[in-house]
């Protein structure tokens, strides 16, 4: 049991030294992550339709 109150202790006070970004921060970094997983979704998915039509452009 002295080892789980050690380890758990242990964790509190490295997670105090973590340095949390502010709100804002935060904010920014989540519209980047969202707007760059937009811009890929939409690119991969115009080139995976583009790639297919010349596939059935080629078969046909």
């Amino acid at each position: 049991m002295e080892r789980f109150t050690k380890f758990f202790s242990e964790i509190t006070r490295e997670m105090r030294k973590v340095s949390w970004p502010k709100r804002g921060e935060l904010t920014r970094y989540t519209i980047t992550v969202l707007a760059t997983v937009v811009f890929f979704s939409l690119f991969f998915g115009l080139l995976d339709s583009g790639i297919s039509k010349l596939i059935r452009l080629i078969l046909e």
